[in-house]
């Protein structure tokens, strides 16, 4: 079995995705989070199979609704699923502190905290402070400034 390459955008986003979960305290958390990756994502892959690579998290890719509701996760990285669904999800799930990453909401107006701008292999991010203040964590400053200087380049 070969291993698959990594693509320069793949690592952009592993490494975007991996400081984003590495700056973020959860209150009642002790070890590693639980990222719980929508099995619709486009970098599936990259943020769920450890080869040379550790991650700050343990990934759990997951299907389905369901899936997604009994699976304790820490956070949630969203696929192709829409902004609304990802509001509906979080009213429905069990546990208060939750960071939301989303692959494709670009607008980032509700949903996710995190949302990824990916153009042409440059992978950037926005953050809805919105979001974020209701997500019951915390987050470093300097990754929400990051997010900020980015939008002005």
């Amino acid at each position: 079995l070969y291993a698959q390459r990594v693509t320069e955008e793949e690592k952009s986003v592993r490494a975007i995705v991996s400081g984003i979960v590495s700056y973020t305290h959860w209150p009642a958390l002790s070890g590693p989070p639980r990222l719980c990756i929508f099995s619709s994502a486009r970098f599936v892959r990259v943020l769920s199979e450890e080869a040379d690579w550790a991650f700050p998290y343990q990934p759990l890719v997951i299907r389905t609704t369901q899936e997604a509701l009994s699976a304790r996760c820490d956070g949630f990285y969203f696929g192709n699923e829409s902004p609304a669904y990802q509001v509906e999800l979080t009213r429905h799930y069990p546990v208060n502190a939750l960071l939301l990453i989303a692959e494709q909401n670009t607008e980032c107006i509700i949903g996710s905290a995190f949302c990824l701008i990916i153009n042409n292999d440059e992978v950037k991010f926005s953050v809805n402070l919105d979001s974020l203040s209701h997500s019951g964590v915390r987050v470093n400053p300097e990754v929400l400034m990051l997010a900020r200087n980015q939008k002005h380049e």
